[in-house]
């Protein structure tokens, strides 16, 4: 598969991107290179082959579940403009 310098400027219509004439040019080259790599991928024996969540075979580190900082709610309260019943109150912005 190929594009031409038509399909990039169908494409940067739709985008509503303003190529100019040299960029669009290198950015027909481009696309057509990453084109090429994903044929040639395609292209690869994979029979056999076990997917991978991962390229590295690596386990991950876990730390414990833990609570780490207690929130002391009637300090961030005190601050705020209105509160009633432990919950913050907001004007009403939806009549």
């Amino acid at each position: 598969m190929s594009v031409d310098t038509k399909d990039i400027t169908g494409l940067s219509r739709l985008a509503k991107l303003a190529l100019l004439p040299d960029e669009l040019t290198q950015v027909t080259a481009d696309l057509d290179r990453i084109i090429a790599m994903v044929d040639a991928l395609a292209e690869v024996d994979t029979d056999g082959v076990a997917p991978l969540a991962h390229p590295l075979d690596a386990v991950q580190r876990m730390r414990p579940d833990a609570v780490t900082e207690e929130v002391d709610r009637d300090h961030f309260q005190g601050i705020a403009p209105a509160t009633q019943d432990g919950l913050y109150l907001v004007p009403r912005v939806v009549e």
